[in-house]
């Protein structure tokens, strides 16, 4: 029943009336290969694949993607695998993506169609996690109750000018929880960071709060540590985290550090001084603040 349309190439132009279609006038049409076979080997990866089981609804595949800024050719990567996907395990698939800034998050929440907007056929339209949606979780109790959210959290708000805060709680809360379950959480705050200015007061958060932890971020931390002669012995070297951890955290957020604070905080080498002036240093409104009620 298809072949009419090869024969007579504007006949679908022409039923713009009969379905009542806001088609341009075509000027063309030209006969394509309908063989959609892939002949050669094309590597499409999705970040993560889930099937989530219901007993109520059944079974459906969640793909998940990150995304870090905007990409024109995203949307039709993620019709591909969502098409894929639904052909392949004949299952409803939905499709989560994962953004750290606001602008990034609205654009890929926009649905998308594979065809112009008077005829859309396949369209796509993602659920968006980001810093728009997603809970700033700067308490370490709460941050503790569910460190998979915490961690969700640090990551999408990677550029908020809370970021210390959050991955104070965060941290604090890891140094409650055993090595193993820690270990993981560590590493994908540190990967879904990337190079960011909050990857590095994680890594100094890290060497700082969990020391005692033997991960192998901990371990490149205080690697790197000794390679630049930073630590002269185990207490010192620790020290040195913490008054480093504490000028960075005010850098992030915006507030000047005097001289005589700095060299306060540089020269004190009382680790749970240190830890006390950290603490202050994520809520304090001056850096004089940190250095309350001594």
């Amino acid at each position: 029943m298809h072949h009419i349309f090869r024969h007579d190439l504007h006949l679908f132009s022409r039923l713009k009336n009969v379905l009542d279609l806001p088609l341009p006038a075509v000027i063309d049409a030209v006969v394509l290969p309908n063989d959609l076979t892939e002949t050669r080997p094309v590597e499409r990866r999705v970040d993560t694949l889930l099937r989530l089981d219901s007993a109520e609804d059944g079974s459906l595949l969640l793909a998940i993607e990150a995304q870090g800024k905007k990409d024109l050719s995203k949307p039709a990567s993620w019709a591909y695998y969502v098409s894929y996907l639904w052909t392949k395990y004949a299952l409803p698939t939905a499709l989560l993506v994962v953004c750290q800034d606001r602008a990034t998050a609205e654009w890929a929440a926009r649905p998308a169609a594979s065809g112009p907007a008077y005829m859309p056929t396949l369209s796509i339209r993602p659920i968006v996690v980001g810093p728009h949606n997603m809970p700033v979780i700067t308490d370490p109790v709460r941050a503790g109750e569910d460190l998979a959210l915490a961690t969700l959290s640090a990551i999408t708000h990677a550029g908020d000018p809370d970021i210390g805060a959050i991955l104070k709680a965060l941290s604090t809360a890891l140094r409650d929880v055993p090595e193993s379950v820690a270990d993981p959480i560590i590493e994908f705050t540190a990967q879904g960071l990337s190079k960011r200015p909050a990857q590095d007061l994680w890594r100094t958060l890290v060497a700082v709060d969990l020391s005692f932890y033997k991960s192998y971020l901990s371990e490149e931390i205080r690697d790197e540590g000794r390679t630049e002669g930073r630590a002269e012995g185990r207490a010192e070297g620790r020290a040195q985290a913490s008054a480093d951890a504490i000028l960075l955290v005010l850098e992030q957020r915006g507030i000047a550090v005097p001289h005589d604070v700095h060299d306060r905080v540089t020269g004190c080498g009382d680790p749970e001084t240190l830890r006390a002036w950290l603490t202050r240093a994520v809520t304090a409104d001056s850096a004089e603040e940190i250095f309350a009620d001594e």
